[in-house]
């Protein structure tokens, strides 16, 4: 059998048979947004920090540029506490930094209005509305992944109602969840949210609501009532799942534009432990393989790009292998 000669144009076919799988790489998950000094706040407001009754903050307070901070005891800080001061007003600048890079980011898929009793995978959503609502319960899935982000940007609002809830199932983590909201939001009485809110004007958590995460107004208020707020921590273990609805494992809600125009910046910012969960979904939703984290309109571009690259480089590699054979 005749040796092929390994010349320049096998290393040529080589080179762009990796090349390729590299190309496929750079479609990935979104990745998380970078708090920067903001990062240890748990509670950070622009005009002032307003609470009633026994309050828990877990994480550092701040306010910038505000000097009024009203109702601390009764309510509890296990933190620091910058009142205008030059920590503050650096978080507040590493925020607006955070805040833009959330606004930046090209859109997996619009999704609808009410988040309620819907299962979501990771990505980066708005609504056509621009507002975001809770309703019952949402369900956010990390599918295994520790790293998996959502983003979610809403143009004016995030309400939640009383007594709803975020859930994080297969591994998804309250650090890698974002709220990026144009105007204010509104948390519920007894309500409890996953995530790091991003507020361009002011944040109300009514009594009893609940976050593991972050409330951070860039613009104004942050009120406060008998509330417990948790600055959460990530962790590197994954959380396996087995999924008893006799199904396939599936993705998120209804299909929409895969990179939609992010919202409108607001005016100011141009100036190891395992566990093994069973999961239950009475959710309509639509089937998600394999796991890009861009939802279904994400998975069709990532097993579009595969093919395609595995095609050029079978291709190429046979003009170059059959060049080859040619000169020798």
């Amino acid at each position: 059998m005749k040796k092929i000669k390994f010349n320049k144009n096998l290393a040529v076919a080589i080179f762009i048979l990796i090349t390729s799988f590299g190309l496929v790489k750079k479609i990935d998950a979104a990745t998380t947004i970078n708090l920067g000094k903001a990062d240890g706040y748990a509670v950070l407001g622009g005009s002032t920090i307003t609470n009633t009754g026994a309050t828990t903050i877990n994480g550092d307070l701040g306010l910038f540029p505000g000097t009024s901070v009203t109702g601390f005891p009764p309510g509890l800080v296990n933190g620091s506490q910058q009142i205008t001061t030059a920590a503050a007003n650096q978080a507040k600048v590493d925020l607006l930094t955070a805040f833009s890079d959330a606004l930046s980011r090209p859109v997996t898929s619009t999704i609808p209005t009410q988040l309620g009793n819907a299962t979501i995978v990771g990505g980066v959503y708005n609504s056509a509305a621009g507002t975001f609502d809770i309703t019952g319960t949402l369900t956010l899935d990390g599918q295994n992944n520790p790293d998996t982000v959502f983003i979610f940007k809403a143009d004016s609002t995030l309400i939640t109602a009383a007594t709803s809830s975020v859930v994080l199932i297969n591994g998804a983590q309250a650090c890698n969840v974002f709220w990026t909201v144009g105007s204010s939001a509104t948390l519920g009485a007894t309500s409890t949210l996953k995530g790091t809110i991003m507020a361009s004007s002011s944040i109300t958590l009514t009594t009893a609501a609940s976050i593991e995460g972050r409330a951070l107004a860039l613009g104004a208020a942050a009120t406060l009532d008998t509330n417990v707020i948790t600055k959460p921590t990530c962790s590197t273990a994954i959380i396996p799942a087995t999924v008893n609805t006799g199904a396939s494992h599936f993705g998120s809600g209804p299909a929409g534009s895969i990179f939609g125009s992010a919202p409108v910046i607001p005016w100011w910012a141009l100036a190891t432990t395992t566990e093994t969960k069973t999961v239950y979904s009475t959710t309509t939703v639509i089937p998600k393989f394999p796991n890009t984290g861009f939802g279904p309109e994400g998975s069709l571009i990532w097993m579009s790009t595969v093919i395609l690259s595995i095609i050029l480089s079978i291709l190429t590699s046979l003009f170059f292998l059959k060049k080859n054979k040619k000169t020798n």
